[in-house]
């Protein structure tokens, strides 16, 4: 299960108190572009390194899939003619287990964050929930080994989706030019450490996941843009393309290194059209009502996914919660999917000839004659990419219908058992594998009724349909996508994000919710500080575990500001009381760097000694809190609040009355429990922000 247990908000919006704006007067406009040519320098590193990764974890499942492949290809062989393919059977469940225990283990008791695709979690980043330790090094480093494990082992995964989040882990660690892991300072890119540039870089290395996975950097814009961008503007759009572009590159570049082919840098994706026999993009018009019709075997496929995902993982939250549980189900599942997968092998007796046109790499002769292979156990053996691009590609007549059908609903029943295991992988590529494979077989069907000379009835052509239609999404950078070798399944991810109770805020309010105002959604009474408050007051709220709260507004009756619990942590740090600086006590004034090395794991209050004589000392908040935040009437309408919300990337919305007094305040969290129902609109139990 991929889980999302949100420990605060983000905040967007920057605070304008007068450390920031001091420091923005002095910088001069030589200075404002080298901070943007650091910014393009970030994306590129950001690029090449996701692009790196890309590279090993290609590499990595490629070696171990391949010695998997050798050691059960001789003992089958050996065992074909002699008998006892039972242990060859017993060869690879216990290869398959193996891998996909290692992975496990690592996953449930090492970090758990690292668990599934990683982009429901990136997701909820991107709108702005803070998700604990979704983007560490630790969780890379576990990320990358688990999904080597998961696609080794033979279960129905791939290895895109943990891109996608790695290339968000590379990106939040570049860019703030530290790692708070190996506690390591690097003293450079300074500026960026607070979260609306980081949430930026994040984009960026979301969207070099993308493009690394699939080879389509505009795809991997697409991406970043409909998930991750409440605020963007033309530049960021380049940066992130240019992070795209360079990740491919560097996939690109190393993957011909290794091949020895070092002047091919052909696309890795997985669709490239000039493969296909027949041209995809030229048709009669009776294949567009076809091609229409593939959107109901599709969508009802996509939805009988979901639904059986939804309630299997709702069983796992309930009963398979604890390490030892979770390992040993994954372990189960590898070892059903290499049985049925060896069973369905030794019962079929789809025998294809081995040709110079025949690409497979994994085959195997089992019982079919001399120069022949079986076609079934092609496609077990191959990773799923493999497969994919097997269905896409290989000449008519590679595979038999009954082969092609029985392996569809084979595969449907592992992938939906597989995807929520406690394991990294994803959901991407068994969507396109299972959509490909009644698209082919949809494709040689109708060649069947129609001319063998037949061009529009080419199979492969209906395999790329098939996958299309299967993917569950409402992306508009699926036609993108496609159309660069790239695709991306968000349907799922939603119900996951869903079932873990995440603020996760939309672009619209719910369709009925103009009746409801500020004043019945926020949050109050609030809690409020002087514009000079006594230490003691500060401490003993910022102590309170039953409140927790991360925004306080300064009010000397009316509205003056809003400060943050860790400017007030920072503050109480560094000891920053009246006395203190009256006295000369105080080595040096507090600047903004102060609170960007304190980011983002601020320490918490606990860990700050303050003695009873200075709980009597007072503390000026005139400096260091935001003096303009955002305040809305109490008699302003829910999707007005939301909108403003949503759109500003907000953490906190301050509700005031006609005198402009604090009366309450809004967070993600108010906003986020309404959605609209069965009967009309509902209140949901949402994880604290």
């Amino acid at each position: 299960l991929e889980e999302i247990t949100p420990e605060e908000s983000l905040d967007y919006d920057n605070s304008e108190n007068q450390l920031f704006l001091e420091e923005e007067r002095r910088m001069s406009h030589m200075g404002f572009r080298c901070l943007e040519t650091r910014r393009w320098v970030i994306c590129g590193l950001i690029g090449f390194l996701t692009g790196l990764i890309a590279c090993l974890i290609d590499i990595a499942v490629e070696k171990l899939a391949g010695y998997k492949y050798s050691a059960v290809k001789q003992n089958i062989e050996k065992f074909t003619e002699f008998g006892g393919l039972s242990i060859s059977l017993i060869l690879w469940a216990v290869l398959n287990s193996a891998f996909v225990m290692v992975g496990a283990i690592a996953v449930a008791f090492f970090e758990p964050i690292a668990a599934g695709s990683g982009i429901p979690q990136i997701k909820c980043y991107l709108n702005g929930v803070k998700i604990p330790r979704v983007v560490r090094l630790k969780t890379l480093a576990i990320k990358v080994f688990g999904v080597i494990c998961s696609v080794a082992g033979g279960l129905a995964v791939g290895k895109e989706g943990p891109m996608i989040h790695s290339g968000a882990v590379v990106a939040a660690g570049v860019s703030q030019g530290r790692s708070t892991s190996l506690k390591k300072d690097f003293k450079i890119f300074e500026y960026f450490r607070r979260d609306t540039e980081k949430r930026d870089f994040v984009s960026a290395g979301a969207a070099a996941g993308v493009s690394a996975a699939f080879g389509a950097p505009v795809g991997g814009v697409l991406f970043s843009l409909e998930e991750g961008a409440s605020f963007w503007n033309q530049m960021l759009t380049w940066r992130i393309f240019f992070a795209s572009m360079i990740s491919t590159f560097t996939l690109n570049f190393f993957l011909s290194i290794y091949h020895g082919k070092p002047g091919e840098l052909s696309s890795p994706g997985l669709i490239n059209f000039g493969r296909f026999d027949s041209d995809v993009s030229s048709y009669i018009p009776f294949e567009s009502f076809i091609f229409f019709s593939f959107h109901f075997p599709g969508g009802v496929l996509g939805a009988l996914f979901n639904v059986i995902n939804y309630w299997l993982t709702i069983f796992r939250i309930r009963y398979i919660h604890r390490p030892c549980l979770q390992v040993m189900e994954a372990m189960l599942v590898a070892a059903v999917t290499a049985t049925i997968s060896f069973a369905m092998i030794y019962f079929s007796n789809d025998c294809q000839p081995l040709g110079q046109d025949n690409t497979e790499e994994y085959s195997l002769q089992l019982f079919c004659a001399d120069g022949e292979y079986n076609s079934m156990a092609t496609a077990f053996f191959n990773t799923p990419e493999r497969s994919v691009r097997s269905l896409f590609h290989n000449p008519p007549g590679s595979y038999n219908p009954l082969t092609l059908g029985v392996f569809t609903l084979a595969y449907f029943v592992l992938a939906v058992w597989t995807y929520g295991l406690t394991v990294s992988a994803g959901v991407f590529i068994p969507s396109l594998l299972i959509g490909a494979a009644w698209g082919r077989l949809f494709g040689i069907l109708l060649s069947t009724i129609t001319s063998s000379q037949s061009i529009w009835a080419d199979p492969g052509k209906y395999a790329l349909i098939g996958a299309a239609a299967q993917l569950v999404t409402h992306a508009c950078h699926l036609c993108f996508v496609l159309l660069e070798h790239e695709a991306h399944v968000c349907g799922l991810y939603d119900v996951h994000i869903k079932l873990q109770s995440v603020p996760f805020l939309h672009w619209e309010a719910p369709p009925t919710s103009h009746w409801l105002t500020a004043r019945e959604v926020m949050s109050s009474p609030v809690t409020c500080f002087n514009r000079v408050e006594k230490v003691g007051r500060i401490v003993d709220v910022l102590s309170n575990t039953s409140t927790n709260h991360n925004g306080f507004p300064v009010v000397p009756g009316k509205i003056c500001g809003l400060i943050l619990r860790s400017q007030l942590i920072v503050l109480l740090k560094h000891k920053v009381f009246v006395e203190r600086a009256s006295s000369r006590l105080s080595h040096r004034k507090l600047q903004l760097k102060d609170f960007r090395d304190a980011y983002p794991r601020f320490p918490p209050i606990q860990s700050i000694h303050v003695s009873q004589d200075e709980r009597e000392c007072m503390m000026d908040l005139t400096e260091f809190m935001n003096p303009t935040p955002y305040t809305v009437p109490q008699e302003t309408s829910l999707p007005r609040v939301f909108k403003l919300f949503r759109a500003l990337g907000l953490r906190h919305l301050v509700v005031v009355d006609n005198e402009n007094r604090v009366v309450g305040l809004v967070t993600r969290k108010d906003l986020a429990r309404y959605h609209l129902g069965k009967d009309g609109l509902e209140e949901l139990h949402l994880a604290q922000t």
